[in-house]
């Protein structure tokens, strides 16, 4: 399996933005989905997650600002991310967790800045 993750950038302070990842590859009917920030400087840590039947999860700081969906289907999981701050500013990876094993794509850059 393979995570394919698009859509990071350069946005201001209070602006939006929106991630997709997409799985290659065959994956399980049930499974994991979700996205990870890394900081300069910083640990990686969750942002949020979706699993394939719909239960969502957020860490408080993306709780009301940032929403994450899927297209099973289409073996996708999008991030939409509003009101950024330049906190948010970080390398976002997506990641895929399945019986059998767990998966990352490669880091999307979103930068919050005037």
């Amino acid at each position: 399996v393979q995570l394919q993750a698009s859509g990071g950038g350069l946005v201001q302070p209070g602006g939006s933005l929106g991630l997709s990842c997409a799985a290659l590859g065959t994956i399980f009917s049930s499974n994991i989905m979700g996205w990870y920030r890394q900081a300069p400087g910083k640990e990686r840590e969750l942002v949020a997650y979706a699993s394939s039947v719909g239960d969502t999860s957020y860490t408080d700081f993306a709780k009301g600002r940032f929403t994450i969906s899927r297209d099973n289907a289409k073996k996708m999981v999008y991030l939409q991310m509003n009101a950024l701050r330049p906190e948010d500013t970080a390398d976002y990876y997506c990641f895929l967790n399945q019986r059998g094993g767990g998966y990352w794509g490669q880091g999307t850059q979103v930068t919050v800045s005037s």
